[in-house]
């Protein structure tokens, strides 16, 4: 646990750059260890890493202090290989959403989180997307209230890993986690740019927590999928607006979500779990293991007996 003075230089620097904490935060969480790296007036990021003493629900927001800011939460990305429990508190992947933009986020007591969060300003990061910054242009209209979610890759959760667990330079510090800083959303625009280009419509709060709905019901039966009836019931929408809005805020459809979460969920069992291919793919519902190597390929890259033989070394 950090201590009483490291506690207040965290609420200290949050005030600084008008992130609010919330008294529900401060009061529900045991913070056990924090990195604040200060580039302003275009950027910031913190490390945190805290285990949630009570359930709790507070409103997420960006820091406000860094004009037009755009805000980049990368969550539970240090892996541990015996976590276990819900697949919601396990998947890693990155929120962003603009100093505009506020939605509710749940903090289940007993588990640990780890986070790392950049501000950048819009016109920052601009400038340094240059011309690709057209494929991104709804990250750059004031007008538009987005939300994305993004599930995380390999080269984001090594370079989180690579935050979080190594130790500082002894030269340069800053220098080289401003680099690290731009490494991280080197990796998530990279991820970005595989979406299908579409239409970003504005978000309501109403809208963001029906498509969180929806994507928490498919994450809580992994082993099987949800009828479309049924999330269309959660979401309180039509089918064509509940897809629509599901794949701009998550990049991918319904379907192709469930099966991405599927054989990530398949890849942590082979690899921090140590089970043998067929035991996953049994405890994640198939029935025919060459149908599971399949899809396990498609979505990992690898056949999942290479996978396994490769991760367990």
């Amino acid at each position: 646990m950090v201590s009483k003075t490291d506690s207040q230089i965290f609420l200290q620097f949050a005030d600084k750059i008008g992130y609010d904490i919330g008294k529900n935060m401060t009061r529900n969480v045991e913070i056990q260890h924090q990195k604040i790296f200060d580039f302003l007036p275009e950027l910031v990021m913190f490390v945190a890493s805290y285990v949630v003493t009570k359930n709790f629900t507070r409103q997420t927001t960006a820091p406000k202090f860094i004009k037009d800011s755009i805000c980049f939460f990368f969550l539970n990305t240090v892996e541990q290989s015996n976590r276990k429990g819900n697949m919601q508190e396990e998947t890693p992947y990155v929120s962003v959403f603009p100093s505009t933009t506020s939605h509710k986020s749940h903090f289940k007591k007993g588990t640990r989180k780890e986070i790392v969060l950049i501000a950048i300003s819009a016109d920052y990061l601009e400038s340094f997307l240059k011309q690709d910054a057209k494929r991104f242009q709804f990250l750059f209209d004031n007008y538009t209230n987005f939300l994305i979610e993004e599930i995380m890759t390999d080269d984001i959760v090594r370079t989180v890993n690579d935050i979080v667990k190594k130790e500082q330079p002894s030269a340069l510090e800053n220098y080289h986690y401003k680099l690290k800083a731009m490494e991280l959303l080197f990796y998530l625009f990279q991820s970005l740019s595989k979406r299908e280009k579409s239409v970003h419509q504005k978000l309501s709060e109403s809208d963001i927590k029906s498509v969180y709905n929806v994507r928490d019901k498919i994450i809580s039966s992994l082993n099987k999928p949800s009828s479309i009836e049924e999330l269309k019931q959660i979401a309180g929408m039509n089918e064509s607006k509940m897809r629509k809005l599901f794949t701009q805020v998550f990049g991918m459809g319904i379907y192709d979500y469930y099966q991405h979460l599927r054989m990530k969920e398949a890849a942590r069992l082979l690899r921090a779990e140590k089970l043998s291919v067929s035991e996953a793919g049994y405890q994640m519902g198939f029935e025919n293991l060459s149908h599971f190597s399949r899809v396990f390929e498609k979505h990992i890259g690898k056949k999942p007996k290479k996978y396994r033989t490769i991760a367990t070394k």
